[in-house]
């Protein structure tokens, strides 16, 4: 079988039909169980060397899973009928690095010199901690990820930098360790965790009070578990300010054809 997955059930595309026609907008996470999902950064060529010198040089927050041609809206190797355009629940549009407006297409406002920009996504490796018994807690509720700006600078590149951005989901000691060596077999949807515990060590003054997502609460006897997050191109994006930028609205993913089996290292 080759990098196209199983399309048995067809669950990626089914979804992505219910974003196209504007029948879901919402946050992707446990939606196409076994899918990859993935971030999305759109940029003008201009930018798009820079940027994918960015993502090279931070494979923890900005894991490159395809890279489009200029104007193409397909992402092929993730999906023949994938219209980036279309194919997400929302988006962002990004100018002189302020956000401007959430739509739920990008017909309007496409051009011919974008460059699109997958980036893995750790809704992936979420079915792999749920699948071993361990709760993942925004899961759990039906809500968005909490997400967070810290105070680790990424690898500069270009005209590129800014903050690592991290996801988080509480858990027990016991299922914390068992969490690390399970997301470490998913280095294409960020890999193992980039802190544990202790928020404040990495400049989250609130942890009720996340930047991107929805706040959970961490129950007694357990401790925030941090991985890299693709929201960081939006914090940089904020740093940045480049004249004309395109993301998904974080928690609202491109879903793809791939199985996630397929991105486990072992």
């Amino acid at each position: 079988m080759n990098a196209m997955a199983d399309r048995r059930g067809n669950a990626g595309q089914r979804e992505r039909m219910r974003f196209r026609f504007g029948a879901f907008a919402g946050p992707t996470s446990g939606l196409a169980p076994g899918h990859v999902q993935a971030n999305l950064v759109i940029l003008p060529r201009d930018l798009a060397h820079d940027f994918l010198r960015f993502a090279h040089a931070n494979p923890k927050p900005c894991p490159l899973l395809a890279v489009s041609e200029a104007g193409d809206p397909r992402f092929p190797t993730l999906g023949q009928d994938i219209d980036i355009r279309t194919d997400l629940p929302r988006y962002r549009i990004w100018q002189d690095g302020e956000l401007v407006s959430e739509p739920v297409h990008l017909q309007d406002v496409w051009r011919d010199d974008l460059v699109s920009f997958a980036i893995g996504c750790s809704f992936s490796f979420e079915e792999a901690l749920i699948d071993d018994g361990i709760e993942v807690r925004h899961v759990a509720l039906g809500s968005n990820v909490p997400m967070y700006r810290t105070n680790i600078p990424c690898v500069p590149a270009g005209v590129f930098n800014g903050p690592l951005v991290v996801s988080m989901r509480p858990m027990k000691p016991a299922d914390a360790i068992r969490a690390v060596q399970i997301t470490s077999r998913f280095p294409s949807v960020h890999g193992a965790p980039v802190h544990l515990g202790f928020p404040e060590a990495i400049g989250i003054a609130d942890i009720g009070k996340p930047d991107y997502g929805d706040a959970v609460p961490i129950g007694p006897g357990e401790m925030p578990v941090f991985w890299a997050c693709g929201v960081t191109p939006q914090a940089v994006i904020a740093r940045v300010r480049p004249a004309f930028c395109i993301t998904h609205a974080p928690g609202s993913m491109l879903i793809t054809d791939l199985r996630n089996t397929s991105l486990s290292a072992l």
